[in-house]
């Protein structure tokens, strides 16, 4: 279905300097986004909480696929389902728009991925969610970064990019994720990232995400020259 590099195998390292080169793009974004998943065939370590920025409607837009399977979207609002699904992987265009149901400010939000063919149930933007679909212990099946429209994809305006990986665990092993399989830029969101070391909050400064800890922060600020020196060697300009 497409091409798999490593699995969920891979050593402390291996993880730690993943995750190193996705806050690296993340921390880019301002200037160009971090579009596609900067680290095919490691599984995204990174943690996300998704909220409602402001109370309205909840609106994404189709950024693209690279998936055997076929699926389709679809949202909670604080664990309920808004019943809506859509953004077919293998029938929508690039830039259509899919009104995913209204939030209040500050509620919880789950992604949904929906496989239809074949038929082998939903997984989730929350790891904790994905034990069914995983066999076991869920594992992220999301990479997010900030979309800003810099480069654009097809006039889809600014807010949060999202990437599903449709593999589950036990039926692919190792998982060997890209992270392309349904793409989406959504709306009136907004992203925790946390570290799951315990520590003062510290606002990081970056639309739309916040670095929680500081842990995370010391971390952070002794790895960024090397972020800042790979960044000159990456382009972040989407491909489909």
């Amino acid at each position: 279905m497409k091409s798999k590099l490593a699995g969920v195998g891979a050593s402390k390292a291996v993880m730690g300097a993943s995750l190193a080169l996705l806050l690296c793009g993340l921390a880019a974004s301002a200037r160009a986004d971090a579009i596609p998943y900067p680290t095919p065939g490691v599984v995204n370590p990174v943690p996300y909480t998704f909220k409602a920025a402001a109370t309205g409607d909840v609106v994404a837009y189709f950024a693209g696929s690279d998936a055997g399977f076929t699926e389709e979207l679809g949202l909670q609002v604080n664990g309920v389902s808004t019943g809506v699904f859509g953004l077919n992987n293998h029938n929508t265009a690039v830039g259509v728009s899919l009104n995913l149901g209204p939030a209040n400010a500050g509620d919880i939000l789950t992604f949904v991925l929906r496989t239809i063919s074949p038929n082998i149930g939903d997984a989730f933007s929350d790891p904790s969610l994905n034990g069914t679909y995983d066999g076991g212990v869920g594992i992220q099946h999301v990479y997010a970064t900030s979309y800003t429209a810099t480069p654009p994809i097809d006039s889809i305006p600014a807010g949060t990019f999202v990437a599903f990986e449709d593999l589950p665990l036990p039926t692919f092993a190792p998982l060997q994720p890209n992270y392309n399989d349904l793409n989406f830029v959504v709306t009136n969101v907004a992203v925790n990232v946390t570290d799951p070391v315990p520590g003062p909050i510290v606002g990081a400064g970056l639309p739309g995400l916040i670095f929680a800890s500081g842990g995370l922060l010391g971390w952070w600020r002794r790895r960024r020259k090397i972020c800042l020196a790979g960044q000159s060697s990456r382009s972040a300009e989407w491909r489909r």
